[in-house]
């Protein structure tokens, strides 16, 4: 028998995608059943249009078989099978796809799509075998065709005996070396674990003969092994499904076999668009955060499946980031995937897909957040956090889409709150979003910076998050109001009469923050009678942009920037510590210079900041004692 050369283009193919196109061994299984899915669907197809042809889907199926004495495993299928001429094209020409012709030919007929698209799935088989022989029989024939090859040398192909309609592929598995383990591609275990991964949707019945243990007929106690016939695939996956046919446990009990956390969903979203694009879609807002979210290990991304088959375990380009907590899967037709189907082409059809899918994770959010407040506070203490991030990251590019969804703790409602709720109850002579940052409420509370912005009876947000600051220097302004921290130099609160400095006072008292200026001078850029203390001798306040917050975050991290805050040393002259300072300007000039460092020392205490030199302080606090 007469040995056939594939084309030298078909060979390097060959050569290639053995090595190279197909990053994981086990996708040739997939390939395998998909090509078999494939021809069962073409008999469909032809059924549509030949009244002569009854198409009875309970006829069709695939059948799995592993022989691990002789090394052989089988795929077989009920479909429409292959002439001659269809194995010469179809695997004698490596990339001609006679799945995509004849999808081509039937574009105009409704019913199952194929999924095949390039041809060269069949060849993903010589990765794990030998030999490769394909026995087929097409539909209407009565003759069949053996198709065998090694691989890249060529194949053979001659008449053979077959009884039914239909291909079987027999894969002669290869031997174990040191680095290869091919028996797993015989084990029943490993092999129905692979099915259920890729194939599990497959609209027809995979079977394979499972083997298993009962007690002995007529004992009580002896067993005997037995093996029974199963479907191992789904078929029917539960996007297809009316929502109306789903109660809350299945989508919760779909969570859990696609193990996409430990936890409960804390809410599902079910998609099926029919549109520009066609797809399905199950996603999944979860109840806590995965242990690793904020680690190198952690991938974002949704299953994305092509006709039930599945193409990628984790596609990040559904996902934007800032909703990379999400979980679930996407079903579509409409997308064009690379050659070897485990990667997408970048095309319009997945940026409108990905763009759906973000509107309505934002859609669920914010209708969790409005009908369901105590459910949305519990995400947002899990993922709040990644929110912030998104509106930050691309320099603020995302803002509006995120900006609502924000909570932050209240002064006034201790409670989180949104940004529109805190506008709602602004009283009309607020002019700022006023906002403290601290390492946590109890720091905040204690800070003299608050006291103003408490008296005159206006709310403040507390900032504990590192993010947060930064976050809302991409917003800048929401609803046509700026955001102002309590340390900012110009709050934009007026004082009352009484605490005005009057001309006099100021030119009394310009001569000691001078004095207090030029000794702080590389510590702060002024020293002045403050607007804002109440009770408290003296604060820091900032001006520019970098507040005293964002200075420690920045200079915590590992290249440490260095980055300082332009900081003002702010007195209040209502203070008796005041009095003592105005006296020893007259009188004392070292001890001017002595309560000047603790004033300093205790204003960066006050803000979490270190001191320069501990053991001054300490002994600056003695010299006052004694």
């Amino acid at each position: 028998m007469e040995k056939k050369q594939f084309q030298a283009e078909s060979k390097r193919l060959l050569e290639m995608m053995i090595n190279s196109i197909y990053t994981q061994r086990e996708i040739f299984l997939r390939e395998l059943i998909s090509n078999a899915s494939d021809a069962i669907d073409k008999i469909y197809y032809k059924a549509l249009t030949d009244d002569a042809l009854v198409f009875d889907k309970d006829s069709y199926f695939i059948k799995v078989a592993a022989d691990k004495a002789n090394r052989t495993l089988t795929i077989r299928d009920t479909g429409i099978g292959m002439t001659k001429e269809d194995l010469e094209n179809n695997l004698g020409i490596i990339a001609k796809s006679g799945s995509l012709a004849f999808k081509k030919e039937n574009e105009s007929k409704e019913g199952h799509n194929i999924i095949g698209q390039f041809g060269v799935g069949f060849y993903s088989a010589f990765m794990v075998a030998d030999l490769v022989t394909v026995t087929s029989r097409a539909l209407g024939s009565d003759v069949a065709y053996k198709w065998e090859s090694t691989g890249a040398d060529g194949y053979t192909i001659e008449t053979c005996e077959k009884d039914t309609v239909g291909t079987e592929i027999v894969l002669k598995i290869k031997e174990n070396t040191e680095d290869d383990n091919y028996d797993e591609y015989l084990d029943e275990y490993r092999l129905k674990a692979i099915i259920k991964k890729y194939s599990d949707f497959i609209r027809y019945p995979i079977k394979m003969d499972i083997a298993g243990k009962r007690l002995k007929e007529g004992s009580e106690s002896e067993f005997e092994d037995y093996e029974e016939e199963q479907h191992v695939n789904s078929m029917v996956p539960i996007w297809r499904k009316n929502k109306s046919e789903l109660t809350p446990e299945d989508y919760e009990k779909f969570y859990n076999e696609k193990h996409y956390g430990f936890d409960k969903p804390l809410k599902h979203i079910h998609v099926s668009a029919d549109g520009a694009v066609v797809y399905q879609a199950i996603l999944f807002i979860p109840e806590n955060m995965p242990y690793d979210y904020y680690s190198k290990e952690f991938e974002k991304g949704l299953e994305l499946y092509a006709n039930g088959v599945l193409i990628m375990n984790k596609c990040a380009d559904l996902l934007p980031d800032y909703f990379s907590f999400v979980k679930g899967m996407v079903d579509s037709e409409s997308l064009s995937l690379n050659i070897s189907r485990e990667m997408l082409q970048h095309d319009r059809q997945l940026k409108l897909i990905a763009k759906n899918i973000q509107s309505k994770i934002k859609g669920q959010l914010q209708s969790l957040l409005k009908d369901e407040r105590e459910k949305y506070e519990q995400f947002y203490k899990a993922f709040g956090r990644q929110l912030k991030f998104g509106v930050y990251s691309d320099y603020g590019t995302h803002k509006e889409v995120l900006q609502d969804l924000l909570m932050f703790y209240s002064s006034k409602e201790k409670k989180l709150v949104t940004l529109d709720e805190y506008i709602a109850r602004m009283p009309e002579d607020q002019k700022y979003i006023y906002y403290a940052s601290g390492e946590s409420i109890e720091r905040i509370d204690k800070l003299p910076q608050t006291e103003i912005v408490s008296e005159k009876g206006y709310e403040y947000l507390y900032f504990t998050d590192d993010i947060d600051e930064f976050a809302i220097k991409m917003i800048m302004t929401y609803k046509e109001k700026e955001f102002k921290s309590v340390s900012s130099g110009d709050l934009g609160i007026e004082a009352d009469d009484k605490e005005t400095e009057t001309e006099s006072d100021k030119n009394e008292n310009k001569e000691l923050f001078e004095y207090m200026t030029n000794l702080l001078s590389g510590k702060v850029s002024n020293v002045k009678a403050s607007k804002r203390l109440k009770t408290h001798p003296v604060c820091l306040s900032t001006d520019g942009d970098v507040t005293i917050e964002m200075e420690k975050i920045l200079n915590a991290m590992p290249n440490n920037p260095n980055v300082k805050a332009e900081k003002v040393l702010e007195i209040n002259v209502h203070h008796e510590v005041f009095a003592s300072l105005k006296d020893a300007l007259a009188k004392d000039k070292e001890k001017l210079n002595l309560y000047t460092a603790l004033l300093y020392n205790q204003a960066l205490l006050i803000e979490g900041l270190p001191l320069q030199d501990p053991v001054e302080f300490t002994n600056d606090i003695c010299k006052i004692m004694v």
